[in-house]
C-alpha cells in the first residue's frame, strides 16, 4: 500500500510514538509505501527525527502544520496537503490528533484519497476545558469526522466520549490499544539497584515516578499539593518525574516554598528508551493527569511490574483494575494522599499489584499487534472503497 501519516508534531510523547512505531511497522514489516508527514518539532520536550531516520523511515517536515489554532497558516498547511497527497498518490490517509485531524481529514478527503483513517489519542474537548473551547473543538470534530472512513480510538472510553459529544457514527469507530516495544518493558537492560543508585535513591527509599510532560492538566501540582502529608507520615517516599516542559520552573518554585524539593528528584528530558529501566528503578507510578486517551505509561509501568496510581480519566480505568493499581475520582487529594501511603507501606500488595498487570497486558500492548490491526483496517477500508466504484 501507499500510505501517508499526518501528525502536527514529532515531540517525544505519547501519540508520537504511537504514530512512529505504526510507520515503522508498516515500512519494515508490511513493506508498505509509508511516508510521515509531521509539522515542526516546537517545545522543551525534544524529538523523534533522529530516531526516524535511524530506522529508515521517510519523514516530510511541513513548518505550516502547527500544534495552535492559527488561520491564516492553518489554511496553508490544508493546501500544502492537498498537493502532497496529489503528490504522493496514497491509497491511505491516517491523521492523527485533533489539530492534524481535522486538516488532514479534510485535505485528503478532498483529493478523494480512497481510505481516510483517524486516530484519538486524546479528545480536545472535555470537563477540564473551557465552554468556549468545549463548543469550538466539539463542532470541529463533528465536522471533521463526516470527512474520513474511519475513526480509530487509543480506548473504549474515548469511543463512548466521542460519540455522546455526537462525533461520528458508530459503525465508524474500532478500538486500537497503542502499541510499544513490550521486550523492553518486560526485560529492562540495566539492573534495578545501579539505576536507583544514579538516580540518588537510598536503599529504603520507596520512589514514585510520574511520566509526563512538565505541562498543564498534567496533574503535577496535585503532586506537589500532597507531598507535604506523605512525608511527614512516610519520610521514606521520593517522588521522580520524567520529562520537561514549560512549568518546570514553576513547579520547583511550588516544592522549595512548601518544603518538599529535596524528595523530588527532576530527570528532565530522557530518550524514550531510558523509560523502561527508570520505571524498574522506582517502586509504583503515579499518573496524576487530568485528560488523556489511554496514557502509555500506564501499561508501561504494569509491564515492568509496577503498580499504578491514576486518576479515573478517559482510558485508565481499562488498564488501573483493583488487581492492578489505584483508580481515584480526579483531584481526589486525600485520595491521593491515602494511596501513596497504602502502597509505600505494603511490598508485598505493590508485588502483587505489579505482577498481575504484567501478566494481563503483555500481549495486548505489543506494537505488533497494533500495526497488524491497523493495517486490516486499511485493507477492509480499501476492498469496500473498490466495491463501491
Amino acid at each position: 500500500m501507499k500510505i501517508v501519516h499526518v501528525i502536527t508534531r514529532l515531540i517525544v510523547g505519547g501519540a508520537q510514538e504511537n504514530t512512529l512505531l505504526t510507520v515503522e511497522g508498516l515500512h519494515h514489516h508490511h513493506r508498505d509505501d509509508v511516508t510521515l508527514i509531521t509539522g515542526p518539532a516546537e517545545g522543551p520536550e525534544g524529538d523523534l527525527f533522529r530516531r526516524a531516520e535511524e530506522l529508515g523511515l521517510k519523514v516530510e517536515v511541513m513548518p505550516e502544520l502547527v500544534r495552535a489554532v492559527r488561520p491564516a497558516t492553518d489554511w496553508k498547511a490544508y493546501r500544502k496537503l492537498r498537493a502532497a497527497f496529489r503528490r504522493l498518490k496514497p491509497d491511505v490517509v491516517h491523521t492523527h490528533s485533533s489539530k492534524a485531524g481535522i486538516v488532514g481529514r479534510a485535505a485528503a478527503w478532498h483529493e478523494n484519497v480512497p481510505a481516510v483513517v483517524h486516530t484519538i489519542h486524546g479528545l480536545p474537548f472535555g470537563p477540564f476545558e473551557s465552554s468556549a473551547r468545549n463548543r469550538l473543538y466539539i463542532a470541529l470534530e463533528r465536522w471533521a469526522a463526516r470527512r474520513c472512513h474511519a475513526i480509530v480510538s487509543v480506548c473504549d472510553a474515548m469511543t463512548r466520549q466521542a460519540l455522546d459529544a455526537g462525533v461520528g457514527r458508530p459503525e465508524q469507530y474500532s478500538t486500537v490499544y497503542s502499541g510499544m516495544d513490550t521486550e523492553a518493558f518486560l526485560h529492562p537492560r540495566r539492573p534495578r539497584d545501579e539505576v536507583r543508585r544514579e538516580l540518588g535513591l537510598a536503599a529504603d527509599d520507596v520512589a514514585f515516578a510520574t511520566v509526563a510532560r512538565l505541562f498543564q492538566l498534567k496533574g503535577h501540582d496535585d503532586v506537589v499539593a500532597v507531598a507535604p502529608e506523605i512525608l511527614k507520615a512516610d519520610p521514606r517516599v521520593r517522588f521522580v518525574w520524567i520529562g520537561d516542559g514549560i512549568l518546570r520552573d514553576k513547579l520547583i518554585a511550588d516544592l522549595e516554598t512548601r518544603g518538599v524539593r529535596d524528595a523530588f528528584i527532576l530527570t528532565g528530558l530522557v530518550a524514550p528508551d531510558r523509560i523502561p529501566e527508570l520505571l524498574s528503578a522506582v517502586d509504583g507510578v503515579i499518573h496524576p493527569s487530568l485528560r488523556e486517551g489511554l496514557a502509555r505509561v500506564l501499561p508501561q509501568s504494569l509491564l515492568v511490574g509496577r503498580p499504578v496510581i491514576s486518576y479515573d480519566v478517559d482510558g485508565a480505568r481499562e488498564v488501573v483494575l483493583p488487581e492492578t493499581g489505584i483508580l481515584l475520582a480526579p483531584r481526589d487529594l486525600p485520595g491521593l494522599t491515602a494511596a501513596v501511603l497504602r502502597l509505600a507501606a505494603d511490598p508485598s500488595l505493590r508485588d502483587a499489584m505489579g505482577c498481575e498487570g504484567r501478566r494481563r497486558f503483555a500481549d495486548q500492548f505489543r506494537h505488533e499487534t497494533m500495526t497488524s490491526q491497523l493495517r486490516s483496517l486499511y485493507e477492509r477500508l480499501l476492498v469496500a472503497a473498490g466495491a463501491g466504484r
